[in-house]
């Protein structure tokens, strides 16, 4: 049965109609955010479609955790890929991680 906000294009998860990912709204949901403080983020989304993410991240859990670990291991061998082919960027983005406030 399709569903009626989420879609899956090009192998990303999205809310329908926009150009948001599911994983944006997934993350914040791991965080602990309220529906309404994720809203807040995501000014363009509607209530109701980040609840029927968070809904269908909980009605396909597993299937959502392999493609977020999918995603976060292709994330790091294109960072360690970036890293070797430019080693000075790598130092820059360590610099300015380490000059970033850290989160509570």
């Amino acid at each position: 049965m399709p569903n009626e906000y989420i879609e899956k294009a090009n192998q990303v998860y999205r809310i329908k109609g926009t150009r948001v990912a599911i994983d944006s709204i997934i993350y914040k949901f791991q965080q602990g955010r309220s529906p309404e403080s994720i809203q807040d983020a995501f000014p363009s989304l509607s209530l109701s479609q980040v609840y029927a993410a968070i809904a269908y991240y909980l009605d396909h859990q597993t299937e959502l955790d392999e493609y977020l670990a999918h995603n976060e291991t292709t994330e790091a061998d294109f960072s360690r890929e970036l890293a070797c082919l430019f080693p000075k960027g790598a130092a820059l983005k360590e610099r300015i991680k380490q000059s970033l406030p850290k989160a509570a």
